[in-house]
This record gives structure tokens, C-alpha cells and sequence, in this order.
């Protein structure tokens, strides 16, 4: 990262579940200035030299997140707004709904909403606009649901908000049709949120945000944790939502493709301020600026080579380097590995079901079969994809080869030691030769310890390394992966999602371990942090011969990083193969249906 406005905590708020509103020229408690109507023609949404600081917890100078940027967004209209991880996207969609914190952020400027300003607008005002003329899609699902009430109840609960006639009958029809609609059955509406994949708990946040057709919908990084079928669903269902309603829609992604079939025109912001606008067709194909050029060259698609450097901002020409040939463990499944014929890890016949819900006393719903009979082998130094749809099990698959999540059946040998039910001594060596990139950053990290403590922790636990070298190591950590060593007494909150994720993966390095279980650990990260991430797991794994499990739903970035792809589908294994066979000829339906949906 290289923008002025790095530490800016672009979604911090999204963690709350109690908006306040944001400080600017009104008092915050003030009444509401009436709505005036809207001229012929004018935007629904109109933003006018918006400025977003946050002030600095250790008094230093504000962090000044948005700077000057206006823009216009008109009924039936989708406009796109990228840039990298710290840049002002995510602050900007928050400060429409008043949801930063007035005693740390100060909003100044106008955001008129079909005439009504909202900069300043009283509590009151600002919660009738909220979820019902203006809706947020959030980018972190987990933690914007509320894991005590399922997810029908959360989303009968919005619709009653806006509908003060509706009964509760009718809430509920209202919410199944919703969920329906995006690909989550009627059977799951009693379902708590923690029984959902990262994936499915993202189609629950956009099936709340367009329960009550809203006039503005902003989205927030809305299909990051979807595979490119569901993507392509999702983003279906936004453009029957535009058609019936004429709703328009902010779209802050990171990822250009979904920008480029989803946006009518895009912004490109950098360190806060507007870098170049125009209609996204022309925008992508003969960008003006050099930073669009360079995000636009940093994209990476199915046709990249793989194995060599990506291009980044700060480094749009790479050094090319030889493209890493398939491990002999990699090329034949069943063969060994290159070292003595051992693997280093071995599933055989994995299953893991979960019970089903109390429905009545003494009954129960049927059991969801998450994992059935899966086996996968990994050799040392070696890279597995594991891909597949939202809900096919691969997070479930991960957990457990962490040690995370017990198996019903089958057999997990790591290094060949039987690790289903380890000792302790198997148990302390696994936790610290195998480690986990999980898929939230935001539900990854204890917001009350700093960056040090997070990755001291590990260096405290499996070296001997003393106070001042864990200090030391903690800062090469960082910068590896591409922050500041002066962040490291900076807390999560502080940090933009993709900032967090990098946290993560340093976190994940401390214990130099020999297996790193990476479940979707760029799907967070715009795509120039996305390329510096690779490139440096491609250095690591060529340096250190790490292996990786990497679990991931964006089959360009498997066919970039990955040796061998397995497939996943409905918690089976449907195929695996080397990477080249599988892309170029894939023996199930499924697979090239996941291809084409990928083009």
C-alpha cells in the first residue's frame, strides 16, 4: 500500500450493529431539514465535496480517509467505485447513512438524498432512510448479523421496521421469497447465521439489503466471498432490482471483472480523492490515468501464465522468473511425494456432519452432511486448490486439517502420524506446523490486541526468541506482507479489510510452519494487494517449500497459484487432477460449469 490514507479503517462501523450518525455542519441531535422535492431529472443521490478524517487515537494528526470528492448517481443507475484497500471506498458508502462515529470522525460536505441532506441529519431521520430508501450491503457478514436470532427472524425484522402494518406471518413469507431468490432454500430460514459458509452469509446480507426495494442500494464488496456462479446470480438479482424498481446502486468492489458487467460508469479513488471517472466500458478499455492503468494491468484473469510474478502499482513490470514446474508429488495423485513416498498429509473417506436443529422436543431436522466421504492427499511443498460453490464444504475440509473441527468419520494422517485424534505431542507439533488464513479478517483478530501482541504470540509460543527479537521479527512480518513496521501498536479497527487480511497472513508465517491452510486469503484484497499477497506466497513456498492447502472460489487465482485443483460439490469430491488437465479439459459437468462461469 502506497495511498496516503493506508490506515484509514474503511469499515470499522460495519462491525456495530447501532449506527450514530456522523458530525458535520448540523448538530447531530437536530431535527431533520424537510425533504425538498426533487427537480425533473435530477440524481437520487448527490455528493458534494465529501471529507472524511478520522482523528488518531495517539492525538497525531487525523487521518483524512475521503478528500474533496463529489459525484452524482441517478435513478436506475449502477456506478462502480474501486481503488485499493485504505483508499476512501468503503468510508465513503458509510458516511451516506451517517454511520461513522462522531467522536472520532468528522464528515463534512453534502450528500443529498433526492433533496434531503443527510450530512448532519438528526438520529431519527437518519434511521427512517436506513434499510429502507438506502440500504448497505456490508462487506464483513459475519459480524453484521446477529448470531443469537436466525436469519429468517433478522430479515422479518427489517421488513416489519418499514412495514409497520405487516404481521409476523407475512414478515416471514416476505423473508423466505427473499432468500429464495438468492439461492438460499426455504428449509434454512430457522437456521442460525454460524450454521452458514462465508459465502451463504453473504447472500443473507443482500437479501436483507433488497428485502424492502430500496432507492439507493450500496454494496460493499457484495459478492467477495461468492463463487462465480452464485456471483453471477447475485448480480442477476441486482439487475432485476433495477429494472422493476429503478433503484441505484453504489458498487464498491475491488474486482474489476464484476465492475466492468455490473457499472454503468466508474470511479477510481486514491488516497481519498477522485482519480479518474468515466462510463466503465471506456474506463477499462483506454484508461487515462497511470494509477487506472496499473490497477487495470494487476487484474488477474484465467488467461494469466501461471506461477509468474503479477504486476502490482508499485511495481507494474515484475522481474519475470521461470514458471515453477508440478512437484513430482503434484503430477501423478496416488504416487507419493519426492520425499521417500511419504505424504504430508493424507485424507481418507472424511465425513462431518453437524446435527440437525431442535425443531420440537424430542425432534430433530435431518443432520447436514457438510463433508461425505472426501480424500485428498497433499505432498510436501506443494500447492492443493480446493474450490467448489458456496457451501460445498471446502471451509468445513479446512477446519478439520487444522484441528479446528472434529470429523465424524474417516482418517487424517499428517507426516504419516494418525493426527484424527492426536496426543499432545502430535498436537503441539501441528499447532505449530499448520497454519490457518481464515477467511473473515475482521472476526480473525482480537480487536483488543495490537498488531505486536497478534504476532508476538506465535514467536512467544513455538521459538525462543526473547522480547526484543520477537519485536523485531513482528515488524519483518509486516513489512513482508506489505504494511508499515510502524503499525505494529495499531489495533484492527485501525486497518481497512484488506489491511487486516495481510495481518493475518504475517500472522499465519510467524511459526515458519510447513503447511499453511489458506481459506480465501485474497478474496478481501483489491486487486493490486491481491497480486503483492501471491507474489509473496509464491516466493515463500519456492524458498521455504511450504506447502498450501488453498481454499478459494476465484479459479483464476487457483490456476495462477495452485500445482494440483480438487472440486468440491455438495461436500463430495466430484474431481481432482493437475492444474493444466483440469483447465484445459475437466472431466464432471460441474467443473465446467464453474469454468464457464468464471469467462
Amino acid at each position: 500500500m502506497t495511498s496516503s490514507s493506508a490506515t484509514a479503517p474503511e469499515s470499522d462501523a460495519a462491525a456495530s450493529t447501532t449506527a450514530v450518525p456522523a458530525t458535520g455542519p448540523v448538530p447531530a441531535d437536530a431535527a431533520s431539514p424537510p425533504a425538498s422535492a426533487p427537480a425533473a431529472g435530477s440524481p437520487v443521490l448527490s455528493v458534494r465535496d465529501l471529507s472524511v478524517s478520522f482523528a488518531d487515537p495517539r492525538g497525531d494528526a487525523p487521518v483524512h480517509a475521503v478528500r474533496g470528492l463529489s459525484f452524482d448517481l441517478a435513478r436506475g443507475e449502477v456506478l462502480g467505485l474501486v481503488g485499493e484497500s485504505g483508499s476512501g471506498k468503503s468510508a465513503t458508502g458509510l458516511a451516506v447513512l451517517g454511520l461513522h462515529d462522531p467522536r472520532t470522525t468528522t464528515v463534512t460536505g453534502s450528500i443529498r438524498l433526492d433533496g434531503q441532506e443527510l450530512v448532519g441529519a438528526g438520529e431519527q431521520a437518519l434511521r427512517r432512510v436506513r434499510g429502507g430508501r438506502v440500504a448497505l450491503v456490508f462487506q464483513d457478514a459475519l459480524t453484521s448479523l446477529s448470531p443469537f436470532h436466525t436469519v429468517g427472524a433478522q430479515l422479518a425484522e427489517m421488513y416489519r421496521l418499514h412495514h409497520p402494518g405487516a404481521g409476523r406471518a407475512e414478515a416471514r413469507r416476505q423473508a423466505a421469497a427473499m432468500l429464495d431468490r438468492v439461492g438460499i432454500p426455504a428449509a434454512r430460514t430457522d437456521d442460525h447465521p454460524h450454521r452458514f459458509s462465508g459465502g451463504m452469509r453473504q447472500r443473507v446480507m443482500i437479501a436483507m439489503a433488497l428485502l424492502n426495494n430500496p432507492d439507493v442500494l450500496i454494496a460493499d464488496e457484495p459478492t467477495t466471498a461468492l463463487d462465480a456462479r452464485v456471483q453471477d446470480q447475485v448480480l442477476d438479482l441486482l439487475g432485476e432490482l433495477q429494472r422493476e424498481h429503478g433503484t441505484a446502486v453504489l458498487l464498491v468492489s475491488h474486482d474489476l471483472g464484476v465492475v466492468a458487467g455490473s457499472t454503468d460508469r466508474t470511479l477510481v479513488l486514491r488516497g481519498g480523492r477522485e482519480v479518474e471517472s468515466a462510463p466503465t466500458a471506456a474506463l477499462l478499455a483506454a484508461p487515462r490515468e497511470p494509477y487506472t492503468k496499473a490497477l487495470v494491468g494487476a487484474a488477474l484473469t484465467l488467461d494469466s501464465v501461471p506461477g509468474t510474478p503479477l504486476p502490482t502499482v508499485d511495481d507494474p513490470s515484475p522481474a519475470p522468473r521461470p514458471t515453477p514446474r508440478l512437484r513430482s508429488g503434484a503430477a501423478a495423485a496416488g504416487s507419493g511425494s519426492a520425499t521417500g513416498g511419504r505424504w504430508l498429509v493424507e485424507v481418507e473417506d472424511l465425513s462431518v456432519h453437524f446435527p440437525g436443529r431442535r425443531r420440537f422436543p424430542g425432534t430433530r431436522s435431518e443432520p447436514v452432511r457438510a463433508v461425505e466421504g472426501l480424500g485428498l492427499r497433499i505432498a510436501p511443498g506443494e500447492t492443493l486448490g480446493l474450490v467448489g460453490e458456496s457451501g460445498s464444504g471446502k471451509s468445513t475440509t479446512s477446519r478439520v486439517l487444522a484441528g479446528l473441527q472434529p470429523a465424524t468419520a474417516g482418517t487424517v494422517r499428517y507426516d504419516g502420524l494418525d493426527a484424527t485424534r492426536p496426543d499432545r505431542a502430535l498436537r503441539r507439533r501441528l499447532a505449530k506446523e499448520v497454519q490457518l488464513v481464515f477467511q473473515d479478517p475482521y472476526a480473525s483478530l482480537n480487536p483488543r490486541r495490537t498488531v505486536a501482541q497478534t504476532l508476538e504470540t506465535p514467536l512467544r509460543l513455538h521459538t525462543a526468541l526473547g522480547a526484543g527479537e520477537r519485536r523485531q521479527r513482528s515488524a519483518e512480518l509486516l513489512e513482508q506482507v506489505g504494511l508499515p513496521a510502524d503499525h505494529l501498536d495499531r489495533y484492527p479497527h485501525e486497518f481497512s479489510g484488506g489491511q487486516r487480511q495481510r495481518i493475518g497472513i504475517a500472522r499465519a508465517l510467524a511459526a515458519e510452519p510447513r503447511l499453511i491452510i489458506a481459506d480465501e486469503p485474497v478474496s478481501a484484497l483489491d486487486v493490486s494487494v491481491q497480486a503483492q499477497v501471491l507474489n509473496l506466497l509464491m516466493e515463500l513456498r519456492e524458498r521455504l517449500g511450504v506447502a498450501f492447502l488453498f481454499v478459494s472460489h476465484d479459479l483464476a487465482v487457483v490456476r495462477h497459484f495452485c500445482d494440483r485443483v480438487a472440486v468440491m460439490h455438495r461436500g463430495r469430491l466430484v474431481e481432482s487432477t493437475d492444474r493444466d488437465r483440469l483447465f484445459a479439459a475437466p472431466h464432471t459437468d460441474y467443473t465446467r460449469e464453474l469454468l464457464a462461469a468464471a469467462r
